[in-house]
């Protein structure tokens, strides 16, 4: 009997003990608990690591959307985290970061229900981008007729190249990207620039040493207002997000002039400078195809721009690999194969069709893999090949 009060009183002690130790870690952790429970969620912003002006991930020279984001957090009273993925992907971005709830915000999209609405909401504008006109400090050009008998650098596939396809008293010379038509100012093969502002801006800043005079032009399919994107289900987040941007204007108009954005009252150009049979309209149709085009790829900066030298490395692969079946320089007669009319096919899903049938194949149609054959520069390479060559129809 007294070998079992003895152990009865152990067991007593032993569940006492437990019971102390766990009172005094239950006092021990609770208010780390409470703590992190207090804790401010991060605001979580969608951005490119390599696409200045806008965006990057160097904590010395972040971009102009990143800091806004910054400034957001800020007011917001949030930290402030990001998802890194680049954005020349267009809208499989948006649907891989912001849809795929990887982040919270996305900051510079073209404000248009157009665009991927009802799945995206907007917050108001907060500045309005497109492109512009880059020529010597001094310069007058008011409008298209401003531009009579000049030598005009206008990129591939843009709104300024459809505006002056039928200009015959303007002489174009197309580039591949806004540093091409930096380089055509500066090496005099151009009198003038009609490209992508911002990209354009940045460099004359960053390159050019403030060298040339920049205007933003204004009319259909040339400009549009930026937003910060949300998910449909994030309208309380979008909310106080519009609360919050009045208050961030100078801010904002700072951060432009930092980064070379340009500003000032924008050169209108008429809806009757588009040539006939061009469908236009800011904002509608298939000029928001065209806005998230450029969101995705004209804004790339030095990151994704096509150079001329990425179109030769891309034709000179593209023919070793693919010229069996699609044609020597994608000239192609069967249309179902014919990569000159993958724009008409896909429009601005053009580049994600493209990323996957490359990396994926399609095996039912006798198209391998190519992702353990080629690199993504390389595949970039031939895509930006396949851009030069795009056309309506192969008759």
């Amino acid at each position: 009997m007294r070998r079992n009060h003895l152990g009865s009183g152990k067991s007593r002690n032993r569940a006492m003990t437990a019971l102390v130790v766990w009172v005094a870690a239950s006092a021990m952790t609770a208010p780390i608990a409470t703590a992190h429970a207090d804790e401010a969620q991060p605001f979580r912003l969608c951005a490119d690591p390599t696409n200045l002006p806008f965006s990057s991930d160097s904590a010395s020279q972040p971009g102009f959307y990143v800091e806004i984001g910054q400034a957001l957090a800020q007011a917001l009273g949030q930290p402030i985290a990001y998802d890194w993925y680049k954005s020349y992907f267009g809208k499989r971005t948006v649907r891989v970061t912001l849809l795929g709830k990887q982040c919270d915000a996305m900051i510079g999209l073209p404000r248009s229900e157009d665009f991927m609405g009802p799945a995206v909401i907007f917050s108001n504008a907060f500045a309005k981008e497109g492109y512009a006109l880059v020529a010597a400090k001094g310069q007058a050009i008011g409008g298209v007729d401003g531009l009579k008998g000049k030598r005009v650098a206008v990129q591939f596939a843009s709104t300024p190249q459809d505006l002056l396809a039928s200009r015959d008293d303007v002489q174009k010379v197309t580039v591949l990207s806004p540093e091409e038509g930096m380089q055509a100012l500066d090496q005099g093969k151009a009198d003038v620039a009609f490209i992508w502002g911002p990209v354009a801006g940045w460099l004359n800043k960053t390159t050019y040493r403030d060298r040339y005079q920049i205007e933003l032009t204004e009319g259909e399919g040339l400009s549009w207002d930026a937003a910060i994107g949300f998910a449909k289900t994030s309208t309380e987040l979008r909310d106080r997000v519009d609360a919050i941007l009045p208050q961030l204007q100078k801010t904002i108009a700072d951060l432009a002039v930092k980064y070379g954005l340009p500003t000032g009252q924008p050169v209108r150009f008429g809806a009757q400078a588009v040539p006939a049979g061009i469908t236009t309209g800011t904002g509608t149709g298939a000029r928001v195809t065209e806005i998230a085009n450029v969101v995705a790829t004209e804004t790339k900066g030095d990151a994704a721009a096509p150079s001329a030298e990425a179109v030769g490395t891309g034709k000179e692969i593209f023919n070793g690999t693919c010229a069996h079946c699609h044609g020597p320089d994608a000239i192609q007669s069967e249309k179902k194969i014919d990569l000159r009319l993958l724009r008409h096919r896909y429009g601005d899903e053009m580049r994600e069709k493209y990323w996957t049938t490359v990396h994926e194949g399609r095996p039912a149609k006798g198209m391998p893999a190519w992702k353990e054959v080629f690199t993504d520069d390389q595949f970039d390479n031939i895509y930006s090949f396949l851009l030069t060559v795009q056309s309506e129809s192969n008759d």
